[in-house]
């Protein structure tokens, strides 16, 4: 009787102590439609992290800003009330001003560029900033190509673009390219861009076409011009503590897993970027490819004279280096 119940209290331990390992729950926000690249790379990360830690760390998802814009988010990692969230690099400027760097207009050549340079130097040396301000970088997942959306003509020159009233987000350069441009930039935070755009309060957008596809901008915007200005490439973050709580074997399973997740996201958007164009093409946009970027190019090269005015040239010979 007593080895019966001796045994019985040892399994009712392992239960409670497998019961407990089991409890470690990261929460993940990101602002993107369950429908866009983001919630792809949020599941992935949350089904292989399950099966790498055989259930101990669990990840729950919360995707559409269900737990407040980009700044309200990071507010939230840095506190703790968020454990990880997604989203543009670009949102880390007021923290991180070195960041402006990899945002300047026409700074990467191509997607394979882009990569090998935010995998590189540049990009752990953007990682390293983060710690101070209570954050852990996981990863620069792409966001894409930002291109100009608009309802009064396709953009193809410079001169197109004066006049637009234009949504930006945060970016001091892309701010200052738009104005260099003659068009008014107005940053709005993106849950608010769709009312806006159907209002007019703002004619034009400039965004990835992951995002007019996912957010359905296309019902409110008749032309999509490919003018490629910016890369524009997403971070994850972790609350430091948080991942500093975790074991030594639970953290290399979470840095192994956001970096296995970059990679697929990647792929993916790679993959899906023509079926996007024939989706909004479908749906009535005007999709318009012949633009002129050699002259967009020579026209906001100012951008880049105020960065290196403020932070010297070395990130962008850096960036140069790795074409």
């Amino acid at each position: 009787m007593k080895r019966t119940l001796m045994f019985l209290a040892a399994a009712a331990f392992a239960v409670s102590t497998s019961a407990a390992m089991a409890e470690t729950t990261l929460r993940f926000a990101h602002a993107a439609p369950e429908t866009d690249l983001q919630q792809d790379l949020a599941k992935f990360f949350a089904e292989k992290v399950a099966e790498r830690t055989n259930g101990e760390v669990k990840v729950d998802i919360f995707p559409h800003g269900q737990l407040g814009n980009d700044q309200q988010m990071i507010t939230g990692v840095r506190s703790g009330i968020i454990d990880i969230e997604m989203s543009g690099l670009n949102n880390f400027e007021g923290l991180i001003p070195e960041v402006g760097g990899v945002l300047l207009p026409y700074i990467f050549t191509g997607r394979d560029h882009a990569y090998k340079v935010l995998d590189g130097e540049v990009g752990q040396s953007l990682e390293a900033k983060f710690p101070k301000f209570g954050m852990k970088a996981l990863g620069f997942p792409e966001n894409g190509f930002r291109n100009i959306t608009n309802n009064r003509k396709p953009i193809r020159v410079p001169e197109d673009v004066k006049g637009l009233k234009i949504r930006t987000n945060d970016s001091t350069a892309l701010n200052q390219m738009f104005a260099q441009l003659g068009a008014n930039p107005q940053p709005l935070p993106v849950a608010e861009l769709y009312t806006a755009l159907e209002t007019g309060v703002v004619d034009a957008q400039e965004h990835p076409i992951t995002i007019t596809h996912s957010f359905h901008y296309d019902e409110v915007q008749k032309y999509l011009s490919m003018t490629e200005h910016s890369y524009a490439m997403l971070v994850v973050v972790m609350n430091a503590k948080k991942f500093d709580s975790l074991t030594p074997e639970q953290q290399k399973i979470i840095e192994q897993t956001a970096a296995d997740a970059v990679d697929y996201e990647r792929q993916l958007s790679i993959k899906k970027e023509g079926k996007i164009l024939s989706d909004l093409a479908e749906r009535g946009m005007v999709i318009n490819k012949d633009v002129d970027k050699a002259a967009f190019q020579k026209a906001v090269s100012g951008t880049w004279d105020t960065y290196v005015k403020k932070f010297g040239d070395d990130m962008i010979k850096k960036i140069q280096a790795a074409k």
